[in-house]
């Protein structure tokens, strides 16, 4: 496993969306707040064009690039993206409704050093559409996780989840936009964590020194 970011300097992030880029929002704030100390936004690259989340970050004067992801092979597109980031000298990634699966090069350019969110209690409701899963499935607890990213599909060692109830008055809609305010709070505090380097991975633990 590679060191934690260097305490130093600023660390530098890589934001990877695909949509409007509510957490991506979130973040950036949480690093103007300073609930996110030591860090700074690097780039925001979104494979697609008209992504709310890269007019927003053009908005917020961030370096953006686009790579448009259809119609080319996985492989080609990520070594593009790759490049970009280690232009713009990135330090741990965030994938932030970022809505590829990355190729096993890119995961290994940034071993251990690129994070995602996923808006269920993982392992529970891996893939798309996960707060329908857990709506249909009946759960009385759902949730979000934020994870390193590896070579499998959300599966990566947890760093944090939060839980919330699932209310008998909720749809499969409410319960989204409920996991996705805790989402934001996860996020932050997942990257903080990270940007911090007190921490350790003991197999599939996260653990903070």
């Amino acid at each position: 496993m590679p060191e934690p970011a260097q305490k130093h300097r600023l660390t530098r992030l890589g934001i990877l969306l695909s949509g409007r880029g509510s957490n991506f929002l979130a973040i950036a704030d949480s690093i103007r707040a300073g609930r996110i100390p030591n860090a700074e936004i690097a780039i925001v690259i979104s494979n697609i064009a008209d992504a709310g989340g890269l007019a927003a970050a053009q908005h917020l004067g961030l370096p953006t690039a686009t790579y448009i992801s259809k119609g080319r092979k996985r492989a080609e597109h990520d070594a593009d993206v790759i490049a970009c980031l280690k232009a713009h000298n990135v330090d741990l990634v965030c994938l932030a409704g970022y809505m590829r699966l990355l190729s096993p090069e890119f995961i290994a350019a940034f071993h251990n050093r690129i994070l995602n969110i996923h808006p269920s209690l993982l392992p529970a409701f891996p893939g798309l559409d996960a707060q329908t899963q857990a709506f249909d499935y009946g759960v009385k607890l759902a949730g979000c996780t934020v994870h390193f990213v590896d070579e499998e599909l959300d599966h990566g060692a947890i760093i944090l989840q939060r839980a919330i109830p699932v209310l008998d008055q909720d749809d499969a809609h409410s319960l989204s936009e409920r996991i996705l305010v805790e989402e934001h709070l996860a996020y932050t505090e997942a990257i903080a964590r990270v940007v911090s380097g007190d921490y350790a991975i003991s197999g599939r633990r996260f653990i903070k020194r």
